[in-house]
């Protein structure tokens, strides 16, 4: 999977939580400075990371995640490295 596909899947689902139109969701987007989430938006968005793409997100990363370009990193760097081990 390509950091594209990641970046595309990632803004579907922050739009659909969120009610923010994708094209509106860019890499530099803060989930709670420009998209408007709480914490309890900010949940349901990794909740659904989770399940999208088959990983657990622990607390200590969930914290360092405020934009979607970081979340898109995370998602991007834990899925490669699956592959290569």
């Amino acid at each position: 999977m390509t950091e594209a596909e990641i970046l595309a899947k990632v803004r579907e689902i922050v739009s659909d939580k969120l009610g923010v139109a994708e094209e509106e969701i860019c890499r530099e987007s803060d989930f709670i400075d420009d998209l408007g989430a709480d914490s309890l938006y900010l949940n349901e968005i990794v909740y659904e990371i989770e399940e999208e793409f088959d990983l657990r997100v622990p607390d200590e990363d969930f914290d360092s995640m405020r934009t979607v370009g970081q979340a898109v990193d995370y998602i991007y760097n834990r899925v490669c490295d699956d592959r290569d081990r």
